[in-house]
């Protein structure tokens, strides 16, 4: 397994088309969600993902500044593969990311968008829901920081 950090700009086009075919696996298609995935916020964002030895990705997230809240990281697009779950990779790669946000980004505050059902994982690293539920791309969500 191959851990790898880095901006858009670091990505190569491989591992840029891994993390998207990744993310539209479970986002678009197993969640039958038919919204865009490419956001535009991937250009500004440090991209924190762990590979298998052929490239394929299996935990994913992106951190990047809250553009409205100076000193906030916002964490997105936590995700891990189908052939990944039930590890405990995608809460080592939240932990990780929630480390880096702090300790290389010097954020302040962490903030995130969580889909209710994931409410317990994101308290597990100290997150807390802090907003009543909404619906984003027609799934129910909360807002949560740290």
């Amino acid at each position: 397994m191959i851990k790898t950090i880095k901006t858009f700009r670091e990505l190569t086009t491989e591992e840029l088309y891994e993390i998207l075919r990744t993310r539209e696996a479970v986002f678009i298609v197993e969640q039958n969600c038919p919204y865009p995935e490419a956001d535009g916020k991937d250009y500004d964002a440090v991209h924190l993902f762990y590979r298998d030895d052929e490239g394929h990705v299996l935990a994913y997230l992106r951190l990047y500044p809250k553009k409205d809240e100076p000193g906030t990281v916002q964490v997105g697009r936590v995700v891990t593969s189908a052939a990944a779950r039930g590890t405990g990779l995608g809460g080592k790669i939240l932990h990780e990311g929630v480390l880096y946000a702090l300790e290389t980004l010097h954020a302040e505050r962490l903030y995130l968008e969580a889909q209710t059902y994931a409410i317990g994982f994101y308290q597990k690293e100290g997150l807390t829901v802090t907003s009543a539920e909404f619906l984003e791309d027609g799934i129910p969500h909360v807002q949560m920081r740290r």
